[in-house]
């Protein structure tokens, strides 16, 4: 049976959907990734890793459906790269809102946005609350795992490898071959701010605005020149399994203890 929401008609999503049913809307994104790596990149990782999820966690016993990617998002850090497809932050958080309003409408009562694209992420979690207060959907963000145990980066990444690096490119790499072209590869690692004890990007507690070609004009943040296959596969297949767990332990969480 398919867990592709919009493969039903409405009256079997009607019939099909209930309260415990969690749906998933997949997010990636159509921006530069350099010279090496498609455009949809984030969409595909966003797509593939939540199709593969739904299937297991349905597979699981979770009444789990997904919904189309959305292939649009807040890309605007790459807004300077001819191809990058973008929405405004204002444009993106409606188009979430209406989402999850349009979710509201049916029996079932959980949204998942499993999102491919760090550009989403500030925007998506801002939204969960909006969508939760305005329409009661309980609402969770699942962020593609692009790392594995036993897959190390190069060390010349300097943990930098945000950006069409050697995550991303091994893992399009598993995912679509057809698409990468490791003859340019390049690496573009702005090593300068690596030894900054406060700022940074994930792991650092001072977060800073940037745009991608801040830190060069290839787009690129990383080394994607050592990426490859069996190391894509390994990190698909870690983000798979994740994703699955969460989905798991989504459609079990409650908030807020019985009887309270």
């Amino acid at each position: 049976m398919t867990r592709n929401l919009a493969e039903l008609s409405g009256p079997a999503a009607a019939s099909m959907l209930a309260p415990s049913s969690v749906v998933v809307v997949p997010t990636g994104a159509v921006e530069h990734h350099g010279p090496h790596l498609p455009l949809i990149t984030d969409y595909l990782l966003a797509d593939s890793v939540g199709s593969s999820a739904v299937e297991r966690a349905a597979a699981a016993g979770i009444d789990v459906w997904m919904l189309p990617t959305l292939a649009y998002t807040k890309s605007d850090e790459h807004a300077w790269a001819p191809g990058t497809v973008w929405l405004s932050w204002d444009a993106m958080m409606k188009t979430v809102i209406d989402i999850g309003r349009s979710v509201a409408t049916t029996p079932a009562r959980t949204l998942v946005f499993l999102n491919g694209h760090g550009g989403n992420v500030a925007l998506l979690q801002v939204a969960l609350r909006e969508i939760r207060r305005r329409f009661g959907l309980n609402t969770f963000l699942i962020g593609v795992q692009v790392s594995a145990d036993g897959v190390e980066p190069p060390e010349e990444e300097c943990d930098l490898g945000i950006h069409g690096g050697h995550g991303e490119t091994s893992l399009i790499m598993h995912i679509r071959p057809d698409l990468v072209d490791m003859s340019l590869a390049e690496r573009n690692v702005p090593s300068h701010i690596a030894d900054a004890e406060y700022i940074g990007f994930h792991s650092k507690p001072v977060s800073f605005g940037w745009l991608s070609d801040d830190f060069g004009p290839s787009g690129v943040i990383g080394d994607p020149t050592r990426a490859n296959t069996a190391d894509g596969a390994a990190i698909f297949e870690a983000a798979v399994s994740q994703a699955t767990a969460a989905l798991v332990e989504i459609s079990r969480f409650r908030p807020a203890r019985e009887g309270l």
